[in-house]
C-alpha cells in the first residue's frame, strides 16, 4: 500500500469518527433536553401540591384532599422487606457461584445461563408468576408480603449478577495471600474479599432496590390496590404503592388529580434520588476503607 492510499484510508477514518462522536453527541443533547422538558412539566403542575398535608393525607374522591400517605407507606414496607428477602439471597447466591464454584460444570453454567436470561424477562411475566405462586399456590392472598416476595424475584438476577461482578473484579491475589496465611475459604471471602468488593454490591443493591420502587405491573397483576384509605399494620395487610397511585391520579380527567400525580411523581423522584445518593456515599466510603 503507497503512503498516499494510506493517507487516505486515515483521513476517511478520522471523519467517520468525528462523525460517529458528534452523532452521539446529539443524541446525548436530545435525551437531556427531553428529560429538562418532561421534569419541567412535572415540577410545574405539581409544586404547589407538594406540602405536609399531602404527604400525610390519604387518598380521596375530591382532588383537593387527595394525599400519598398510605402509597408512601406501602412503597416502604414493600421495599424494606424486599430488600430483607433478596439482598441476603442474592449475594449468597453470588459467592456460592463466583467462590465455591469457580470451576465450572454444566450445572453452574445452567444456572448462570437462566441468570441472565431472567435478568431480561419483562416484569409483568413476574407478576403472573407471583399471582399464580405467592397469591393463590401459597395462600398469602393479596398482601404486603406477596408484593415484596414478588419483587425480590425481580430483582434477584440483577443484584446477583452484579454481585458477581463485584467479586470477579478482586484480584486473585487477596484470595491466594489470605489463604496462604493459613486462613480458611469462608475467612478468606468474609475478611477479604467481601470488603474489597463491597463498594460494587452496595451499588447493586440500592439500585436493586430503586427498580422495585418504580415498578408497577407486577403489583397490580398480584392485586395492589389503587384506593387505599389506611396504612400496612402488618405483612398481610392490603396495600398500594406510589406509582400505582400516581398511574390511578392520571387516568383521572380533573386537574386536580393531574396536579396531585405530578406531587406525587416529584416525591418518587426525591426518594430514587436519594437511594442512588446514598449508593454513591456508600460506595465512596467502602472503597475508602477496603
Amino acid at each position: 500500500m503507497s503512503i498516499e492510499r494510506y493517507r487516505k484510508r486515515l483521513t476517511a477514518r478520522g471523519v467517520k469518527d468525528l462523525l460517529f462522536t458528534n452523532l452521539c453527541f446529539v443524541a446525548t443533547l436530545v435525551g437531556i433536553f427531553l428529560l429538562v422538558v418532561l421534569l419541567y412539566s412535572v415540577f410545574r403542575d405539581g409544586r404547589q401540591r407538594l406540602s405536609w398535608e399531602f404527604l400525610n393525607s390519604f387518598p380521596s374522591r375530591f382532588p383537593e384532599k387527595a394525599g400519598i400517605k398510605s402509597a408512601l407507606f406501602g412503597s416502604l414496607w414493600v421495599v424494606v422487606l424486599t430488600g430483607a428477602i433478596a439482598v441476603p439471597t442474592g449475594i449468597a447466591a453470588a459467592i456460592y457461584l463466583e467462590e465455591f464454584q469457580r470451576r465450572r460444570t454444566w450445572l453452574t453454567e445452567l444456572i448462570q445461563v437462566n441468570i441472565s436470561n431472567l435478568a431480561g424477562v419483562p416484569s409483568i411475566v413476574y407478576g403472573l408468576l407471583g399471582l399464580a405462586v405467592f397469591v393463590r399456590w401459597m395462600s398469602l392472598d393479596r398482601s404486603v408480603i406477596s408484593g415484596a416476595l414478588t419483587m425480590a424475584l425481580l430483582i434477584l438476577p440483577m443484584l446477583i449478577t452484579v454481585s458477581q461482578e463485584a467479586l470477579k473484579a478482586v484480584p486473585d491475589s487477596y484470595r491466594e495471600g489470605s489463604l496462604a496465611l493459613g486462613a480458611t475459604q469462608w475467612q478468606t471471602i468474609y475478611r477479604q474479599v467481601l470488603p474489597a468488593a463491597l463498594p460494587g454490591i452496595l451499588t447493586g443493591v440500592i439500585l436493586s432496590l430503586s427498580r422495585a420502587l418504580g415498578e408497577t405491573a407486577p403489583l397490580i397483576l398480584i392485586g395492589a390496590v389503587s384506593f387505599v384509605r389506611f396504612v400496612p399494620e402488618n405483612l398481610g395487610s392490603s396495600f398500594t404503592v406510589l406509582p400505582i397511585q400516581i398511574f390511578n391520579w392520571t387516568s383521572q380527567p380533573q386537574k386536580g388529580f393531574q396536579e396531585a400525580a405530578a406531587a406525587g411523581i416529584i416525591v418518587l423522584l426525591v426518594v430514587l434520588l436519594s437511594l442512588n445518593a446514598a449508593a454513591i456515599y456508600l460506595r465512596h466510603r467502602a472503597s475508602r476503607h477496603a
